[in-house]
């Protein structure tokens, strides 16, 4: 299969996950917030592996390391702007004096927008990198959108949506990392370096969000065997990035 098969393949396996929401119809919140936490701390430890033993080791090779410096940028430039799209969020969210939880729930779709296309750039130039580049990429990717998008469906039903609706426009909005991927194959056609750029963005992004937005949700647990269960589960999911890169017998 060629990249851009793999790349339309992948990402509409991705969209189908915002569906995962209707599973908060069939468990009651106790059982579904363990579940929950638990996917969590999978999806943090599989981001902290996919940037650290995938992403940022064939990102070095690609650069050279005596060239470094674009490639810690590019780093920067994908931490920060998950920053700052939070920190956008959050501002609107504390300041909304009307109306507040629909506000919040088109922010979220907004945000979850402009998330996803970017997930859709990503996964693109992962498998313009390499095919193993790219399932690793949407490994991790897909192991973080479960919990965020059964949260996402949370929000947009707290937010005034009846359940039907708030599927049908977590989908749509989910459905943006296809746009991204076939956005992000076109622009390799313009600038050849597109791909090499996007793994140390891809890495900021993954840094980000594991250590800003998922670690947070888990290491304040104080039952002691639950929180070493959270960890057991955030080491794993680093295992598992290890275990794919050792089993594809990939040199990155």
């Amino acid at each position: 299969m060629d990249p851009l098969g793999w790349i339309l393949l992948t990402t509409f396996l991705i969209s189908l996950l915002a569906w995962i929401g209707i599973l908060t119809a069939f468990l009651n919140e106790e059982l579904l917030d363990q579940i929950l936490l638990v996917l969590v701390a999978l999806a943090a430890g599989a981001l902290i592996g996919g940037a650290f033993l995938h992403l940022l080791p064939r990102a070095i090779r690609a650069y050279g390391v005596d060239n470094t410096l674009p490639l810690f940028l590019a780093l920067l430039v994908g931490f920060c702007l998950f920053y700052v799209l939070e920190q956008f969020i959050h501002w609107h969210h504390h300041h909304e004096t009307t109306h507040e939880r629909d506000a919040v729930s088109y922010l979220v779709l907004f945000s979850d927008t402009l998330h996803n296309f970017i997930d859709g750039l990503v996964i693109a130039g992962s498998f313009l990198v390499s095919v193993d580049v790219g399932l690793v990429t949407v490994a991790a990717i897909g192991l973080h959108e479960i919990p965020q998008e059964i949260g996402d469906f949370g929000v947009l039903v707290y937010g005034g949506f009846d359940r039907f609706h708030a599927l049908v426009l977590n989908y749509l909005t989910q459905a943006t990392v296809i746009l991204g991927g076939v956005v992000g194959y076109a622009l390799t056609s313009v600038a050849g370096n597109v791909p090499n750029v996007l793994l140390p963005f891809a890495a900021g992004n993954f840094i980000y969000i594991a250590s800003s937005d998922l670690i947070p949700e888990i290491k304040h647990e104080e039952n002691v065997r639950q929180a070493a269960l959270y960890f057991a589960v955030f080491v794993g999911g680093i295992l598992l990035m290890l275990g794919i890169k050792l089993l594809r017998h990939t040199v990155l």
